[in-house]
């Protein structure tokens, strides 16, 4: 394997793990704001009431956890495509 393969595999495994630390968390709170919202949603027709619409501080969380999470995903995905192009070059 060349200098700049191992390269390349030094810095996508450095992006896998960079990604998979920076996603988990945010991607764990926004899985528990979304339970809680379906809870709500259950409540709320069990009571017969409509939801409001409007945006809420738990809708708002939800929104910057989820993109928190698709950035370390992003991180992954480029950690993955510089593996694989670390074995291409070989």
């Amino acid at each position: 394997m060349s200098l700049a393969g191992l390269l390349l595999l030094f810095v996508g495994v450095a992006l896998i793990v960079l990604g998979v630390v920076r996603a988990r968390d945010p991607y764990r709170r926004y899985m528990a704001l979304r339970e809680q919202d379906a809870n709500v949603a259950r409540y709320e027709a069990w009571r017969g009431g409509p939801r409001a619409d409007s945006k809420v501080g738990a809708s708002v969380a939800m929104q910057m956890f989820r993109r928190k999470a698709q950035i370390g995903g992003a991180i992954v995905i480029a950690g993955v495509v510089c593996v694989v192009a670390a074995f291409v070059i070989g």
